[in-house]
C-alpha cells in the first residue's frame, strides 16, 4: 500500500564519506538531497507514493537488482541505494563506492553494498521486537542515532549487532571521554562475562593429478586461523602460539591481521615462490594481538605438503559407443581416515543423457545424477583397511538435447574426477593450538575452544588416457 502517515525520521549523514565520494567522481558527483527531497525520491522509487505507470521506473527492461537501486533527484540519479521495507518500516542506506560510477561498476564487486546491506539488517533487528508497542519504537528508534555513533563511527559499519551497543547517550558520552586512551578502534564494544576463546585452524587443499610421466602433479595447502575473544576491557593483550608436530609441514606466505602487535620477521620470510630457500621458519608462531570484538581471521597461510591425501588414477576410453571408465583412490597411511563426507564425482559434458550403465564398485555406492550426466561415488566417512578402492564400468549415451551440460575443456575424452571431502580435527601440515600456549594478560582464566578441519578445495584427478590442461602448474611453481 502506498505511504500515507510518516510517523519518524532517523538518518545521520557523514560528510566525510560525502567528501570521499566527490573526490572519486569530480564533476560527475551526485550531490545527496536534504532529507524530505531524498525520502520523497526514495518513496517514489519504491513506488510507495505513486503506483501509477512510470516508463523509466516501471519499464519490463530495466534489470530489477533490488534491494539496489538508483534514485532520480533533481541533481541527477544517486546509485547505489540500498533499501528495503520491512512491515511498515523502511530501511535504506547510500554506501559509498570507492571508484568513479562511470562507467556503473558491477554491483557485486562493491563491498560497501554488502557493509550496508548488513548494518540495515542489524538495525532492523534492533528495532523489530517494539513493533507492536508505538512508545517503546519511538523511544528505540531516538535512541538509534546515539547507537549509529558507535556501530559507524566515520561511517564505515565496524559493528552491526546494534542490539549489543549501549543504549543511553549517558553511555555513550562515558564511553566516548572516559575510556582506555589505548582502545583500538576495532573494538566497538565491551564484553562483560567469563573470558572465552575460540579458535578454528581450517586448511583447505588444491589438487591436480594427470598420472602422466611428462607432466608433474600439483597440490597446496591455504589455511585460515579464525577467532572469537570474548575478553572484558577495552585493550586486552592475548598471545596464541600455532604449533607443528615434527614432521610437519612449514607455513608459508603468511599474511595477518591488523590486530597483531608484533611478529617474529622470521615468520614472514618463508615464501612458496622462493623454492631454492632451504630454511624455512617451522615455528611456533607466536601470535600477539589485541582481538577485535566479533570472529575474525587472525592470519592465513599456504604450505606445501609432502604429498596429497587422496592419490587417485582416472582412466576413460572410448570403444565404439561406450566410454569405459576405471577410476583408483588409495588413502594416504598419514591422514585420519574418518570424514565428515567423501564422494568422488564423474561429469560426462558435451554429450547426452546416459542411458546405460554398468558398473563395479569395491567401496560405497554409485548414484546417477536427476540430469543423467554425472556418476557420484559416495566413499562415506571412511576408507576399508586397505585404504584402496576402485570403481570400473561403462556409460552409454542418448542423444544430445538443449540441457546437455557442455565445457570447452573436457572436449573428446578430456575429463576428470572431481573429489569432495571433510576432515574433522585433522590439518594436512599437523598445525594445531596448543591450548596451553595460549596467553591472556588481563583478570581471569579463559575457556579455550581449539577446532581443526582439512576441507577439499579445485580436487581434480584427470584423464591420464587424454590430454589436460596444465593452466594450474605456473600457480604452484
Amino acid at each position: 500500500s502506498s505511504i500515507k502517515t510518516l510517523l519518524f525520521l532517523c538518518h545521520r549523514r557523514y560528510p566525510t564519506v560525502e567528501v570521499r565520494a566527490k573526490t572519486f567522481n569530480g564533476s560527475t558527483h551526485v550531490t545527496v538531497p536534504e532529507d524530505d527531497a531524498f525520502l520523497k525520491a526514495l518513496l517514489f522509487e519504491l513506488r510507495l507514493t505513486d503506483q501509477n505507470f512510470v516508463e523509466y521506473r516501471d519499464t519490463c527492461t530495466r534489470l530489477d537488482t533490488s534491494p539496489v537501486y538508483s534514485v532520480r533527484t533533481e541533481g541527477g540519479d544517486l546509485w547505489p541505494v540500498v533499501a528495503f521495507q520491512k512491515s511498515d518500516l523502511i530501511y535504506a542506506c547510500l554506501p559509498l563506492v570507492e571508484e568513479a560510477l562511470k562507467p556503473q561498476p558491477s554491483i557485486l564487486s562493491i563491498s560497501g553494498i554488502s557493509q550496508g546491506l548488513d548494518l540495515l539488517i542489524g538495525i532492523q533487528d534492533y528495532i523489530s521486537p517494539s513493533r507492536k508497542n508505538e512508545a517503546e519504537l519511538s523511544s528505540r528508534v531516538g535512541q538509534l542515532r546515539n547507537l549509529l555513533l558507535q556501530a559507524c563511527p566515520l561511517g564505515t559499519p565496524l559493528q552491526t549487532n546494534i542490539r549489543s551497543l549501549n543504549s543511553s547517550f549517558d553511555d555513550i558520552q562515558d564511553f566516548s571521554t572516559h575510556s582506555d586512551p589505548k582502545q583500538p578502534a576495532w573494538r566497538t564494544n565491551t564484553y562483560k562475562g567469563k573470558p572465552h576463546i575460540n579458535v578454528c585452524i581450517s586448511e583447505k587443499v588444491k589438487c591436480m593429478q594427470y598420472d602422466q610421466r611428462d607432466v608433474i602433479d600439483v597440490w597446496q595447502v591455504y589455511g585460515t586461523v579464525t577467532c572469537k575473544c570474548d575478553i572484558e576491557g577495552a585493550a586486552p593483550n592475548v598471545t596464541l602460539s600455532l604449533n607443528l608436530p615434527t614432521n610437519g609441514s612449514p607455513l608459508q606466505d603468511i599474511v595477518v591481521h591488523h590486530c597483531v602487535t608484533s611478529l617474529d620477521s622470521a615468520m614472514l620470510m618463508s615464501s612458496s615462490i622462493d623454492t631454492s630457500d632451504d630454511s624455512a621458519f617451522s615455528g611456533p608462531y607466536k601470535f600477539p594481538f589485541i582481538p577485535p570484538s566479533d570472529s575474525f581471521d587472525l592470519c592465513s597461510y599456504t604450505s606445501q605438503v609432502p604429498v596429497p591425501p587422496i592419490l587417485g588414477c582416472y582412466q576413460l576410453n572410448e570403444e565404439g559407443s561406450q566410454l569405459k571408465y576405471s577410476v583408483n583412490l588409495k588413502l594416504h597411511e598419514s591422514i585420519k581416515n574418518a570424514f565428515d563426507y567423501c564422494e568422488a564425482r564423474l561429469p560426462f559434458f558435451n554429450r547426452g543423457p546416459i542411458t546405460h550403465l554398468e558398473y563395479k564398485v569395491s567401496y560405497g555406492q554409485l548414484d546417477l545424477s536427476r540430469e543423467k550426466s554425472l556418476l557420484v561415488w559416495v566413499i562415506g566417512q571412511k576408507f576399508p583397511k586397505s585404504l584402496e578402492i576402485s570403481l570400473t564400468g561403462t556409460v552409454t549415451f542418448g542423444p544430445k538435447t538443449e540441457e546437455t551440460p557442455t565445457d570447452i575443456i573436457c572436449i573428446g575424452n578430456t575429463a576428470y574426477v572431481k573429489l569432495y571431502f571433510r576432515i574433522p580435527d585433522f590439518t594436512l601440515t599437523g598445525c594445531y593450538v596448543d591450548q596451553h600456549s595460549v596467553q591472556l594478560f588481563s583478570p581471569g582464566k579463559p575457556k579455550i575452544n581449539s577446532s581443526r578441519e582439512l576441507i577439499s578445495c579445485d580436487y581434480y584427478i584427470w584423464n591420464s588416457k587424454a590430454s589436460a590442461p596444465i593452466m594450474y602448474k605456473t600457480l604452484f611453481t
